[in-house]
């Protein structure tokens, strides 16, 4: 049933009445501006990071005027009361007349909180901020971050469930290993909405993008490639997985305890699972063992690896050395050996950074009205991503930064249409 009444009460409340905008430098706004009675008492504001973040990074703002007594008629009562009972007959239609459509929870516990660790909830928030402001930023997608005061993965499930219809997607984010594997899977099939944990997905689209590049600079294809993966958390995982399906040669993955391999004692259920497809050559020992002649690492660990194993690897080696704020070899000294080094890092070439990815990615997503994210939309990204390089491939420049305009338009098309060639689109 689609609702009555004037024209101008459903062009009042399509969409919603409001969204998240970001105060990098403050927003003029009508109302008198928020004042904070409290200032601190300490020199913390000195330091321009705390500058920035005082009050916060984000406010709701209004999306429509309220100008008069028929402006608030139609926004509120008694004007909403015909969309309520629109929606109430049809719940389709709250993808149209509210905000759900294109807001994304940003969802964390704060147990994984950047290379910072286990710090919490309440020290989280200025991350899960940050991520809000990145999607509005390089997407235009509004997002709210939300920081929940619990570890348990049913109570994590059962409280993202019940708070679902408020959204149109969940990003999940900063959420440790191997928990995080369960809670993305659950919410996955328990929602019909997509459910993206970005420190998985987000970094393997863009590893892929890069690899891509540098195997192209390289001359040769993915599937001529071995790769070793150090780091078998959330990241590690998902970029081995994504690398699988795109076709990598051989690879061979390692955690704290070494190579992983069926067989190995003391796995997890995840780990046992992605011993079942990697590393075919049946490689044990250490990292550095299987670096001997290899063609590709990926660090994703937190650890050292010395020169001398950079130094042993294939010619024309690729290394991405993505730990933060320390990659696990200085790309200086990787280059001395490899053909091409990428870090996480801004302050040096060919940063892998999620911000690439998935502003772009749920926008796609929201575009085709998906109610997932399906392996062919993420591949669909990393090869967005990658073709965006074009011509002006070198060795420093094997994937674009983020602040090129091209980015988010060419992921964002780019997912749209895999969406709707996987049969999961809803427009």
């Amino acid at each position: 049933m689609h609702p009555t009444g004037p024209g101008h009460q459903t062009s009042a409340h399509r969409g919603g009445i409001a969204s998240i905008a970001e105060t990098l430098t403050g927003v003029a706004v009508a109302a008198e501006p928020i004042t904070h009675p409290h200032p601190s008492t300490t020199s913390l504001d000195d330091d321009p990071a705390f500058a920035l973040h005082r009050g916060g990074k984000l406010e709701v703002r209004s999306s429509v005027p309220v100008r008069n007594a028929d402006d608030l008629s139609l926004a509120y009562t008694p004007g909403v009361a015909r969309v309520c009972t629109a929606i109430a007959d049809d719940p389709e239609l709250a993808r149209d007349y509210t905000w759900t459509s294109r807001v994304v929870a940003v969802v964390t516990d704060g147990t994984a909180v950047l290379g910072l660790g286990d710090i919490g909830p309440a020290a989280s928030m200025p991350v899960m901020e940050g991520k809000s402001l990145l999607f509005k930023e390089f997407a235009g997608v509004d997002s709210v971050p939300i920081a929940l005061a619990t570890t348990d993965v049913d109570e994590i499930v059962e409280t993202v469930v019940r708070m679902a219809p408020s959204f149109g997607g969940i990003n999940l984010e900063d959420i440790s290993a191997p928990r995080c594997f369960e809670i993305e899977d659950r919410l996955r099939a328990a929602l019909d909405i997509p459910v993206f944990h970005d420190d998985q997905h987000g970094t393997a689209v863009v590893a892929l993008a890069a690899l891509k590049n540098a195997a192209r600079l390289v001359g040769r294809p993915l599937s001529d490639l071995r790769a070793v993966v150090a780091g078998a958390g959330a990241s590690g995982i998902a970029v081995s997985r994504i690398l699988l399906e795109a076709g990598i040669g051989d690879l061979a993955l390692s955690d704290s305890k070494g190579l992983i391999h069926e067989g190995r004692d003391g796995l997890n259920p995840v780990k046992r699972r992605i011993a079942e497809v990697t590393n075919r050559s049946r490689l044990t020992g250490s990292t550095e063992d299987a670096l001997v002649g290899a063609d590709v690492f990926i660090g994703l660990s937190g650890s050292t690896v010395h020169e001398s194993c950079v130094a042993g690897m294939s010619p024309d080696a690729i290394v991405f050395a993505l730990s933060n704020p320390t990659p696990e070899v200085h790309p200086e000294v990787a280059r001395r050996h490899a053909r091409v080094v990428a870090t996480g890092r801004s302050d040096f070439p060919n940063q892998i950074n999620n911000v690439l990815a998935f502003p772009g990615i749920f926008r796609g997503a929201f575009d085709a009205r998906a109610h997932t994210i399906t392996e062919g939309m993420k591949l669909a990204a990393a090869d967005a991503l990658a073709a965006i390089v074009g011509d002006d491939l070198t060795a420093d420049y094997v994937i674009p930064g983020p602040f090129d305009p091209r980015v988010a338009p060419a992921v964002t098309s780019a997912v749209a249409a895999a969406a709707r060639a996987d049969g999961v689109a809803r427009a």
